[in-house]
């Protein structure tokens, strides 16, 4: 359902050029739990970000379901982020005057282009929230939620519009290793039970190894 062929990224620094990614190729397929794992500095969160549409490649394609996402127009490549793709982050970005609900809420009401918080919306919202097993903490503020009740928070805002993809970045770098695990078993069991697709970027070899596949990535080249 993925594919990356050739794929360069290349940023001007000053009078020089910083090659982050290599000629990276890498296929995904449906319902496949994958890592991306290496150093710091190997170009893990740069692949992701051109992977999930937010950074344009140098050179190269990114096909996403049969659509070559660096073909479309800006509109329709946001349309595809917002709609087909999840997107989990090392630092949580919830929205602090929102609750935890309404946080989830938000990708579906950024979808139909309106702040009516429809009851489809919230039913669907109070659903995601007992999955990750925060039913009971759905009118609470992000200042009132630990860090992995954020993450959970986050994971689950990211499921909000059924994408066909979950992309995660260093989703345990911001947690303790309690917490972290929690975070990458709620991963396995959405893509055991749910059948998502999941790509996760981590420098921690024991988290990476928890996926069906594990890519090693050094000095912007999959080892």
């Amino acid at each position: 359902m993925l594919e990356a062929t050739g794929v360069t990224k290349v940023y001007k620094t000053g009078s020089k050029d910083l090659q982050v990614l290599k000629g990276i190729d890498l296929k995904i397929e449906k319902g496949k739990f994958v890592s991306i794992f290496g150093p710091s500095g190997a170009g893990k969160s740069t692949l992701l970000h051109i992977l999930g549409g937010l950074d344009e490649p140098t050179q190269g394609s990114v096909i996403l379901d049969k659509q070559d996402v660096y073909k479309l127009s800006d509109k329709k490549r946001a349309q595809i982020r917002n709609k087909e793709i999840g997107f989990v982050f090392q630092f949580y970005y919830l929205l602090r005057e929102f609750s935890a609900l309404e946080n989830v809420m938000m990708p579906a009401l950024i979808k139909t282009g309106t702040r009516d918080k429809g009851q489809g919306a919230r039913d669907k919202a109070k659903e995601l929230l007992g999955v990750v097993g925060l039913q009971d903490r759905a009118d609470h503020r992000p200042n009132q939620l630990s860090g992995g009740e954020q993450q959970r928070v986050a994971i689950a805002r990211a499921l909000m519009n059924n994408p066909a993809l979950l992309l995660c970045d260093e989703p345990t770098g911001n947690l303790d290793s309690d917490s972290g695990k929690g975070i990458i078993d709620l991963l396995s069991k959405l893509n055991k039970e749910m059948g998502s697709t999941i790509v996760v970027v981590t420098h921690e070899e024991e988290i990476a190894r928890t996926a069906n596949a594990v890519l090693f990535i050094k000095d912007g080249r999959f080892q």
